[in-house]
């Protein structure tokens, strides 16, 4: 079965040629990812989780269902097609032996049971569910689309996350004062691990030669990924730096392309130590809940780009519009927020083209 997208292999060779000029930093203007959808018929069930369709779905089944909203997408600027293996933030956790429970809008993973953290030692088990059904759903997804289609990783989650949902939040803030020794043992493990089930997924995506890309909408010709410590808004500077550096450090040297998800004006703290991270490429900022929009942070994205980082954000087209105005394009990826038809796509693009200009 094949997929009819509107998309051709000239499209997919723009795409490779102004990513990598960006990742170069040899790209002029920003990168704008914009998307639509026209569909002519009602679509199947597809929800943002996967994990919420359960086990009972044959995987046939649940390819067929992404694929039909694939069809329906249309992509503008330097979006492209892609499927996200969606199975919740830091399903490695699943992995490792976490319960998973999928409900509509997210999906919450608590210990399978309470154990002294001396006792806790995650280890890879090529049988557990949760894998096996990521693994096979990216291999049917590449066996299916080919080089048509960018299959991403799953959000594998960070090393404190990831340990968290083992001991629970509450229970892991304890373990950082009680057992501190005990946590950067399980923290190097985890980061052991999270590097196997990475290259294990790159390893059945790298053959369709369309790169990778991760939960976020950033696109890269070589190894790339969005790592993230959430847990890191309660940690002081000397905890973020004993107990999620490291993580961050090792995952960077076996990346091309590393990113960092900076979520909340609580991680503006740690903002030093990731620009000091030399092969960190980029911040993704994302303001939090109730927060000012990315476009009120100048400031902050003024230093990302000047600690010299790339920066990806989620905005409106009159957020990226005023970005543009008062820093310039250069450096920045925007995803717009919302869908987009193709006119307004193109008007949106000339105009961030045209405030780039009056700057230069």
């Amino acid at each position: 079965m094949t997929i009819n997208l509107h998309w051709t292999d000239e499209d997919w060779a723009r795409i490779e040629r102004d990513w990598s000029a960006w990742w170069a930093g040899e790209l002029e203007r920003p990168i704008v990812v914009i998307e639509g959808i026209e569909a002519t018929s009602r679509l199947p069930e597809a929800p943002p989780y996967v994990s919420s369709l359960g086990f009972e779905m044959p995987a046939e089944e649940v390819i067929d269902r992404y694929q039909a909203h694939l069809e329906a997408r249309r992509f503008y600027g330097d979006a492209f097609p892609r499927w996200w293996p969606n199975f919740g933030p830091g399903i490695m956790a699943g992995f490792l032996g976490a319960r998973v429970n999928p409900v509509p809008d997210t999906v919450w993973f608590e210990p399978a049971a309470r154990v002294d953290i001396r006792d806790l030692h995650p280890t890879y088990d090529p049988q557990n569910p949760w894998w096996l059904r990521v693994h096979e759903l990216t291999r049917l997804a590449v066996e299916r689309w080919g080089r048509q289609v960018a299959v991403a990783h799953t959000d594998l989650g960070g090393n404190l996350d990831v340990l968290a949902s083992l001991r629970t939040t509450e229970q892991l803030l304890l373990d950082l004062y009680d057992a501190p020794e005990e946590v950067e043992r399980l923290v190097g493990e985890i980061t052991r691990l999270w590097l196997r089930y990475y290259d294990e997924l790159y390893q059945i995506v790298r053959p369709a030669g369309r790169g990778t890309n991760p939960w976020a909408a950033i696109w890269s010709p070589g190894r790339c990924y969005m790592l993230q410590s959430d847990f890191a808004y309660m940690l002081s500077p000397r905890m973020f730096e004993r107990f999620v550096l490291p993580d961050l450090a090792a995952c960077c040297d076996a990346l091309d392309h590393g990113f960092y998800h900076l979520d909340g004006k609580g991680q503006i703290v740690h903002l030093d130590m990731l620009l000091s991270l030399e092969r960190l490429r980029g911040i993704q900022w994302v303001p939090g809940d109730g927060a000012p929009p990315p476009e009120e942070w100048l400031w902050l994205l003024k230093r990302i780009r000047d600690g010299g980082k790339l920066c990806q954000l989620a905005v409106t087209p009159e957020g990226a519009r005023t970005i543009v105005r008062e820093l310039g394009g250069r450096g920045f990826a925007f995803h717009i927020a919302w869908l987009m038809d193709k006119e307004e796509a193109e008007d949106l693009l000339r105009v961030l083209a045209a405030e780039d200009a009056s700057r230069q």
